[in-house]
This record gives C-alpha cells, sequence and structure tokens, in this order.
C-alpha cells in the first residue's frame, strides 16, 4: 500500500504490461463475521480512493491458474488515499480516473455490479474482517496498460484525488 504522489514500481524480475484500475475503497469500520448486508453496511466506517495496479503479464502466466494476488501484490502496487470520507452515500458517487490529465475511466458507483454491503456479507462469509481492512470494489471499462512517468488520477468527488506517477525500476534501484 501506497499513499498520494508516492511512486508506482515495477519489480526487477517485471518487464511487462501493468495497467491502473480506479476503484471505490471501502474501509471497515467494526469486526464483522458472517453479517447480513443490514449489519454490513454499518460495519462500513467510510470510502476512499484505490488504484488496483495490476501486472496483466504475471495474472495470465498460467492459463489455468490466473495469479491475482502475485499480479496485485507487487510493493507499490496498492495506492489508497488521499482520504477516509464518512459521510459519503456511494450510490451518489462517480470513479474517475485520467492518465496524463486524459479521462479514461468514469463511471458511476450506484452502477457497480454487487453494491458495497453486499461485497463485506459475502466476503465476510470466508473472513473475519477487522477495523482497518480496505476493499477494493472493482473497476469498470477503461483500464489500460501504463507506460513509465505517466501520471494516474483517480478522483472521487468528496474523497479527493489519488496521484501517482508509474516509474519503471523497483525500490532497490533508487538512491537511499
Amino acid at each position: 500500500v501506497i499513499g498520494p504522489e508516492a511512486a508506482i514500481l515495477l519489480p526487477t524480475s517485471y518487464q511487462g504490461r501493468t495497467i491502473y484500475e480506479g476503484e471505490l475503497g471501502l474501509v471497515i469500520g467494526r469486526r464483522c463475521k458472517d453479517v447480513t448486508e443490514a449489519e454490513a453496511e454499518s460495519a462500513i466506517f467510510g470510502l476512499t480512493c484505490v488504484n488496483d495496479v495490476t501486472a496483466l503479464d504475471l495474472l495470465n502466466a498460467d492459463p489455468s491458474f490466473p495469479q491475482w494476488a502475485r499480479a496485485k501484490g507487487c510493493d507499490t502496487f496498492g495506492p489508497v488515499g488521499p482520504a477516509i470520507a464518512t459521510d459519503l452515500d456511494w450510490r451518489a458517487l462517480t470513479v474517475r480516473v485520467a492518465l496524463n490529465g486524459r479521462v479514461r475511466q468514469n463511471y458511476r458507483c450506484d452502477d457497480m455490479i454487487l453494491p458495497p454491503a453486499r461485497i463485506v456479507a459475502l466476503l465476510s462469509r470466508e473472513m473475519t474482517l477487522e477495523p482497518g481492512d480496505l476493499i477494493a470494489c472493482g473497476t469498470s471499462l477503461g483500464a489500460l496498460p501504463m507506460r513509465p512517468g505517466m501520471v494516474v488520477e483517480v478522483t472521487i468527488p468528496g474523497i479527493g484525488t489519488l496521484r501517482n506517477v508509474f516509474q519503471p525500476t523497483a525500490l532497490s534501484d533508487h538512491p537511499k
């Protein structure tokens, strides 16, 4: 996880395609396990911006078994922020992603396949959610590969803009 203005860095072992995915993030505020949708709604502390960065070539390296954790779990692949809003109605929000100032994603949250409370309720069946856990709600059309030096801005009105630059080198390549 990284915050606003931090660089998204590629691992030295990976030089493939990497995409941005602008998403609404749910921040859990209380422990929940096997909750109903109504209980899940009250367990959501707030909302934030997420860029669910994905290494596409890692994801699809083995067609018989997609590598979701590897493709999304690289260092710096979880930009989040700039704030957690606690008083917004997710149904009234839009997620807009600009790449070098050009809007590439722009979708309404009330058009999501699963509403936030259902996502939380379903996840709570298999895992206990703890305060501070972050759930990315998924993205819409327009997620494209990034090139080195590109600026990605995920904006959700009422939360702000999560801005990060995509860099081609890993943390170990940066001067101390």
